[in-house]
């Protein structure tokens, strides 16, 4: 990213873009404007989008870790948690090319890059997005889900 972006960024003024990037996990679609992400996948309002965050401390901030599960999630790899208060996080891992450009943000929502239901399209993607961080992208599989409570954790995907 050339260091004009990089400044921009820095400034928020692209707080209702939206992202295609190569994600950790697949191809996604990041934003902080969840109606561009719903829109743009044709997905239905009721199913619930998670959100990356760059560092435990954020995740901190947002949702409290079950004491019973904090190491589970504190080692986990590409895997999203569904917390008690029924949101979703994925913190992306530090080594992972993705850490730098959403630690610019601390939290985005993120989905895959593709219409809701269907399988991933290049050309439909990249028509969609605002910015593309990216030149090539490698489709991978999705991130783990589990739901976690106080006393029991559940395998969503």
């Amino acid at each position: 990213m050339d260091s004009e972006i990089q400044k921009d960024l820095k400034l928020n003024t692209y707080h209702s873009s939206l992202f295609l990037v190569q994600t950790d996990t697949t191809v996604g679609f990041l934003s902080n404007d969840l109606d561009r992400l719903y829109s743009s996948k044709q997905r239905d309002k009721s199913k619930k989008i998670l959100q990356e965050v760059d560092s435990f401390h954020t995740l901190k901030t947002l949702a409290r870790v079950p004491s019973k599960y904090k190491k589970l999630v504190r080692n986990s790899i590409k895997t999203t948690f569904i917390y008690p208060n029924g949101n979703s996080f994925r913190v992306v891992d530090k080594n992972s090319s993705h850490h730098n450009f959403i630690s610019k943000f601390k939290t985005m929502y993120s989905t895959s890059a593709n219409i809701s239901g269907s399988t991933f399209n290049e050309e439909f993607a990249r028509g969609k997005a605002d910015i593309i961080v990216e030149d090539s992208f490698n489709y991978l599989e999705p991130s783990k889900i589990y739901k976690i409570s106080n006393y029991k954790k559940l395998r969503i995907r």
